[in-house]
């Protein structure tokens, strides 16, 4: 898809407040209902069980397969095993000719979507009709679905009276009572005219033979009864060992989609069933591979195969509740979307739908087989640019931030050029092609003196043997340097003396999420020599994504460039490696440091910034701080969802990036506090330029700011 079209797409679905409002109102009822549905399970004891029968499985494939063929056979099916798209086709096609079928009903079928089969059918002269209510409705507006679970979401109950009215050729109300009686007359007359049924399956069990599909409308059993002739079209993927595993599918499948419990609907297939006359019935199962086995035999890619289909990962992502699942453009939405893209048609497919991840790793806690999205993305990205390369402006820029000198160099320019723009510490506008970065939100003023200048006059001699390494990162360096000088002082009054090794760089981030490996593994370098001295006991760092950078990333990608004597060494450096609220959380339990709780202190409320929620798991750390503080928190409605920075997200994709922020200043300003604390000097520069921009009298500050003069030494310390 041509960048520009993504964009027309971007337009488009941001402009379609219908789509917006059904898609927001279901974000929410979600997260309550899928919460209540899980109550009094152990979460993370299911995963496992998943990750484990999905991994097996996927380990497997063939032999699976095979197994499943023998079982299948014997119960009375006929299976057809290909690993090609259009030889499945092929065989539908002369099972149609040769039976004289005419009529088909089909139930939901992702697979099915994925061969584009109703397209090919009504070339072949076939009448289909699709029966699960949501896919009837896009059937019948000439769409594609937009959910993996839910394919009419987008559409309200006026939109659907429409498409019905045309249908029946009558003016419908939009009563959704009416309309339901009308879809069940008009497709019970699809069930009874049918001369075959199409099915998917949820699970294909190798064991038996069984297939199970799971379904809220009784479609699925319509379908796979009445027609004379039933087929179902079934991924590899789904296969599983034995009957057994099918539990904990059903339990996690239903409560990770909608928020049920069960689906009203569970049927189980072994052989074909009895027809209405009482005689068995021909069935048909085609087991399709499409790449799958590729992509199981690929390290990085194998845990892809564990999805469920569940879409819980699309159902929390912001950026889909934003534009929906047609803005992606393929069968699959969202990020797991443009992963299974990537593999089932090509991973040019994925070239541009994957770039709408931004990082936020809100799928990561709630996938029920615990796929990392977000590192999937990444990988693809440096796929990509191993195959195609940057553009010009992308090499540019990657050239730059790289060079530590020259970086530096152009923002100590910048902070001289800024004078005219800058007013209270902020850049409202900026001239000419500039105007876009202040169009949604202010920028904070670059620093007259940054960190490092001023980390000279602040640094302590040694009242310890004890030192931490401050790694600042960019933003603290050059725009908030007060922050750094918090997280010295408080360290210091914990008698820990604090390093400020100058030859530290970009932690590579930007480099990294763009694909720039070769980039990336060049700032691990350079970090790790500048930070790896043996006389350090922390590296601390106040930013979360460079947090994360250094104790996660930097030997990955060391390694992924081939580079494993200089990954062991980022290895040693990882585990020295704390996010700020963390570290002063251990000094102070540990007797070392305390806070004391100042009288009469203004409410606040925190942001979990996602890098320090889903990647540190440290969102407690920074509220005990706070409370310690004398602080009263004031919970903002969802505190963890993404800001809309995304680091160079918010410059691709401001237009993405903007309706976001909104929603999160949104939530600010329903607390009426004064003061939005976090951890993030990224999410500082989104939140705190959009509350600037607004005109709102609410300031952002980092924990480290809010502390600073509440620490004391502990006693006989």
């Amino acid at each position: 898809m041509p960048v520009t079209e993504l964009k027309d797409r971007i337009s488009g679905a941001l402009q379609d407040g219908t789509m917006g409002g059904a898609l927001g109102r279901f974000n929410d009822a979600y997260l309550i209902s899928r919460a209540k549905a899980y109550e009094g399970i152990d979460f993370e004891a299911l995963r496992d069980q998943l990750v484990g029968l999905k991994g097996r499985a996927a380990a497997h494939l063939d032999e699976l397969a095979e197994q499943f063929e023998e079982a299948a056979t014997q119960a009375g099916a006929k299976v057809f095993r290909t690993a090609d798209i259009a030889e499945a086709k092929a065989y539908l096609a002369r099972l149609c000719k040769e039976n004289g079928v005419q009529r088909i009903a089909k139930s939901k079928s992702m697979m099915t979507e994925e061969m584009h089969l109703n397209a090919f059918l009504a070339e072949q002269g076939i009448e289909v009709a699709e029966t699960d209510l949501g896919e009837w409705i896009v059937q019948l507006a000439g769409q594609r679905p937009s959910h993996m679970v839910m394919p009419a979401i987008h559409l309200s109950k006026e939109q659907v009276a429409g498409i019905f009215s045309r249908e029946v050729k009558a003016e419908l109300a939009p009563d959704i009572p009416e309309l339901v009686a009308v879809a069940r007359r008009e497709l019970r007359q699809k069930f009874l005219a049918a001369d075959m049924g199409i099915t998917g399956a949820n699970v294909a069990v190798a064991e038996t033979g069984t297939l199970v599909v799971v379904t809220n409308e009784g479609n699925a059993r319509l379908v796979s009864t009445l027609p004379r002739i039933q087929v179902a079209v079934v991924g590899v993927e789904k296969l599983v060992e034995r009957l057994a595993d099918v539990g904990p599918i059903l339990k996690a499948l239903p409560r990770s989609a909608t928020g049920q419990l069960l689906t009203s609907y569970v049927s189980m297939f072994t052989g074909p069933a009895p027809g209405a006359d009482g005689q068995p019935k021909e069935l048909h199962i085609i087991l399709v591979d499409n790449r799958r086995s590729h992509m199981a035999a690929d390290p990085r890619f194998a845990q892809a195969l564990r999805c469920i289909r569940c879409a819980s990962c699309v159902n929390v992502c912001p950026v889909y509740r934003l534009l929906g699942g047609h803005v992606f453009g393929g069968v699959y939405t969202g990020g797991i979307g443009a992963i299974l893209a990537a593999w089932f048609d090509a991973m040019k497919a994925s070239k541009d739908i994957q770039s709408l991840c931004i990082q936020c790793g809100a799928c990561i806690p709630v996938c029920p087989t615990r796929i990392d999205i977000p590192d999937l993305i990444v990988e693809l990205r440096r796929r990509l640019a191993a195959e195609e390369g940057h553009s010009f402006l992308q090499r540019a820029a990657l050239k730059v931030v790289n060079d530590r000198r020259v970086f530096h160099g152009l923002l100590r320019a910048a902070s001289k050029a800024q004078k005219p723009f800058a007013k209270k510490g902020m850049i409202r506008h900026l001239p000419f092609f500039l105007s876009g970065m202040t169009e949604h939100r202010s920028l904070p003023a670059i620093a007259d003196v940054p960190f490092r200048d001023r980390f000279r006059e602040i640094a302590q001699p040694a009242k310890t043997t004890e030192k931490a390494a401050f790694y600042a990162g960019c933003l603290i360096d050059f725009a908030y340097p007060d922050v750094g000088e918090a997280v010295v002082k408080v360290l210091n009054t914990a008698a820990v003396q604090v390093t400020f090794p100058e030859a530290q760089t970009c932690c590579g981030a930007p480099a990294r999420y763009s694909g720039a490996f070769d980039v990336a593994a060049q700032n691990a370098r350079d970090n790790v020599k500048a930070l790896e001295d043996p006389e350090v006991r922390w590296v601390v760092s106040a930013c979360p994504t460079c947090t994360v950078a250094l104790r996660h990333e930097l030997a990955a990608t060391l390694r992924s460039e081939g580079q494993e004597d200089w990954a062991e060494r980022a290895d040693k450096l990882a585990h020295k490696v704390r996010d700020f609220s963390s570290l002063v959380k251990e000094l102070v339990d540990a007797g070392r440091l305390s806070v004391e709780a100042a009288e009469g202190l203004p409410a606040v409320t925190y942001h979990d910034s996602c890098h320090l929620k889903r990647k540190l798991q440290a969102h407690e750390p920074p509220r005990a701080l706070l409370g310690a503080a004398g602080f009263e928190i004031k919970e903002m409605r969802d505190s963890d969802v993404c800001c809309g920075m995304g680091g160079s997200y918010s410059l691709k994709f401001p237009e993405i990036s903007a309706p976001i922020l909104a929603r999160k200043l949104e939530n600010v300003k329903a607390t009426g506090v004064g003061t939005v604390a976090m951890d993030c000097p990224g999410c500082m520069l989104q939140i705190g330029g959009g509350l600037d921009l607004a005109g709102s009298p609410a300031k952002v500050r980092h924990v480290a700011e809010l502390i600073a003069d509440k620490v004391r030494p502990s006693a006989g310390k």
